[in-house]
């Protein structure tokens, strides 16, 4: 097919990608300060509203953004056409992000089982199971079957879900391993469809920067249509509340959306991409700030909890029930997390500059080289 404009090659770092990885980090973050640094009753529904608003969509853009990448480094291997180097190579990052994970529930969380599932677990998980499946994504027929495998995967927890809740309640040790913070099913649901989203991205951006910018615009398209989709969905069958936990699915005590949330989510992920594009690829914004929370998630993910549970929460036993002085201090955090991303980025670049090739697997994933999630 012929190009309708000079080829655009797909580089190892798209400044896009790191801002809507650091607008996931920034909405995380947000969640766990509502939760620890304010008390229920003095701070109220507004509180609740916070926490509920900012769980919706950062692991749904962490875990879309694993599959969505793997195809940028994928499609630079000279050994991309066969299986066993895509099986090791994502198979070893996979399992660095798992030990993460792991890592993450010793210092953080010690008083829990230290294999207690995690969102890191799972995105971890995600990038060695479609590891394998890059080589066959090629194909149009397997990237509708990876579509509709995703789909039947979160229909098929969705019908089992009082099974579900029954067998976590029987089987608690295997429940908080499974099912607990955003587990594997149906989570990796996210992945699969980043992961075809994110090859058509590419196939499109090979023939040309208009037939990117058409496939951005169709994200944003699609993207009102699904928050018009939930506008409807709210006007026509109205939920018990509006806004809130008990209309999606809780199990072990965590979150997992359905029915009207969802389209929620897909409108707001499909525009915040689509809208990163057009400001940082189009418009040239740089967001320095930004694109470094961005580059540096994963290692910030691990660090920011520790200041604002171990250190704040637990060590200093702060409490910020004012929404000034609460704001404020999560203005001071982002600074200091954004300082903390810009001097690991140094240390990073000094290391490579030495000769070190070996970087750990904190160093992989925390900045510019990681492909997956940071």
């Amino acid at each position: 097919m012929k190009s309708d404009s000079p080829a655009v090659p797909a580089p190892s770092r798209l400044l896009f990608l790191d801002g809507l990885r650091g607008i996931a980090l920034l909405l995380m973050v947000f969640n766990h300060t509502s939760r620890w640094w304010m008390d229920v009753k003095p701070m109220g529904w507004g509180r609740y509203y916070l926490i509920y608003g900012s769980v919706i969509l950062p692991a749904s853009i962490f875990l879309l953004l694993v599959g969505f990448c793997l195809p940028i480094s994928y499609r630079k291997s000279p050994a991309r056409d066969r299986l066993g180097p895509a099986v090791l190579k994502y198979g070893r990052r996979g399992l660095q992000v798992i030990a993460a994970g792991l890592l993450l529930n010793l210092v953080v969380f010690p008083d829990d089982p230290i294999w207690s599932g995690g969102v890191l677990q799972t995105i971890g998980l995600s990038i060695v199971v479609l590891g394998p499946a890059l080589p066959l994504v090629r194909h149009r027929g397997a990237r509708w079957g990876l579509l509709g495998l995703a789909g039947a995967l979160y229909l098929a927890f969705a019908l089992s879900f009082p099974v579900l809740r029954d067998w976590v309640a029987a089987h608690p040790v295997m429940g908080r391993i499974v099912f607990l913070d955003f587990p594997p099913w149906p989570w990796i649901s996210a992945a699969l469809i980043g992961l075809v989203l994110g090859w058509a991205w590419l196939e499109a951006r090979e023939r040309g920067r208009q037939a990117e910018a058409r496939y951005f615009a169709t994200a944003a398209v699609l993207g009102v249509l699904a928050l018009l989709m939930y506008l409807a969905w709210e006007w026509w069958l109205p939920t018990t509340p509006r806004f809130g936990f008990p209309r999606d699915f809780m199990l072990n005590r965590h979150w997992t959306p359905r029915g009207v949330t969802l389209w929620l989510i897909m409108g707001g992920v499909a525009l915040l991409l689509a809208g990163t594009y057009w400001l940082m690829e189009v418009k040239r914004w740089e967001l320095r700030w930004l694109v470094i929370l961005g580059q540096t998630a994963l290692m910030l993910y691990f660090v920011h909890q520790i200041i604002a549970l171990t250190l704040i929460n637990q060590a200093l036993g702060l409490r910020f029930n004012n929404w000034p002085l609460y704001l404020t201090a999560n203005v001071v955090l982002i600074v200091v997390l954004v300082l903390m991303g810009k001097a690991w980025l140094g240390i990073k670049r000094a290391w490579r500059q030495a000769g070190f090739s070996g970087l750990t697997a904190w160093a992989r994933f925390g900045g510019r080289r990681g492909a997956a999630v940071k």
